[in-house]
């Protein structure tokens, strides 16, 4: 009895542990919504501690449904990772009534706490769990298509942005500069963390391996992984600069320290063994939240002062010089 519900006890760990709430630390990425919200909009929403609670509740919810059948479904390909291959998927520990079950629940009160928060945030919602399909369910499977699977992860980056902007107001989008921004933003991370993941599984166990691992391995190499990753991060920060400029020039001084930041963070995915692999971990990083910490710094500093001549150099006039005859 007491060997059965032992082994009870440890498969419902097992599925706890495969809707990855060590990974609820990705909606970090729903804060700048929240802060974009209530630094541009007025009026806000009522109770929006209440709102911003219940959404990330929501959130965190259908994320970890995401989660479960990207375990289920990746079982196959995670067998020849490195370190995914010790996954409870990979290991044949799962059962699939259970996951379908599983994810059905997580998606469903999802949703349902997400119909609760306005218009904007429940088709936010319903947009996460539809990416989580398309990315992992065939015919779809947008993760086995290079570049695809790139821009179809790196969506969910304007998906939490948009639903940290829902928890502050219901019936207004988030500027589209920004919105472009934050995606091309993700795709830069996700292309980094592919790097990361090439990287380490050729050296580890060979590019037939990696190509086993993932699908669109057959088409990326370093070189390419590493020109795609500029790219990204060229468009990210020109439509960074565009919402700057838009919404107050004065926020083009912190421009320095975000280049450092997608400088750094290539810098990461470059190392051997790069925690850029599992963006959850990266919290861990020091030198990483030293440039946050800065960052963020920064841009508060820079909403509580005005600079004119920063104002007057941006704008579409030319600047005329007065000199005495």
């Amino acid at each position: 009895m007491l060997a059965d519900q032992q082994d009870m006890g440890r498969s419902w760990r097992i599925y706890i542990k495969i809707a990855r709430p060590d990974h609820w630390v990705k909606h970090v990425f729903i804060i700048p919504g929240i802060v974009a919200a209530i630094a541009l909009l007025a009026p806000l929403e009522e109770h929006i501690l209440y709102r911003i609670l219940l959404g990330t509740i929501s959130a965190c919810l259908i994320s970890s449904g995401n989660y479960v059948i990207n375990e289920w479904l990746d079982a196959e390909f995670d067998r020849h990772h490195p370190l995914k291959q010790f996954r409870p998927g990979a290991q044949g520990n799962l059962s699939g009534r259970i996951v379908t079950v599983e994810y059905l629940i997580l998606a469903a009160v999802g949703l349902a706490l997400a119909s609760q928060l306005g218009p904007l945030f429940q088709y936010a919602s319903l947009l996460f769990v539809l990416s989580g399909i398309t990315y992992n369910v065939r015919p779809f499977r947008t993760k086995d298509c290079a570049f695809l699977d790139v821009m179809s992860e790196a969506i969910n980056n304007p998906i939490r942005l948009a639903l940290g902007w829902a928890m502050v107001s219901s019936m207004t989008l988030p500027p589209l500069s920004l919105i472009g921004s934050y995606w091309m933003g993700g795709a830069f991370l996700m292309a980094a963390k592919r790097l990361g993941e090439y990287r380490f599984i050729t050296q580890e166990k060979g590019e037939a391996a990696a190509r086993l691992y993932r699908k669109s391995f057959a088409t990326y190499n370093v070189e390419l992984l590493i020109v795609s990753c500029f790219m990204y991060a060229v468009i990210a920060n020109f439509l960074l600069a565009v919402f700057l400029i838009k919404y107050r020039t004065e926020y083009l001084l912190s421009f320095p320290l975000f280049a450092i930041l997608f400088a750094y963070y290539l810098h990461l995915a470059l190392k051997p063994a790069s925690i850029a692999q599992r963006p959850e971990r990266l919290h861990r990083d020091r030198g990483l939240i030293v440039i946050l910490v800065f960052l963020t710094a920064t841009l508060t500093l820079l909403s509580f002062i005005d600079i004119p001549l920063l104002e007057q150099a941006a704008s579409s006039h030319f600047l005329q010089l007065r000199l005495s005859q």
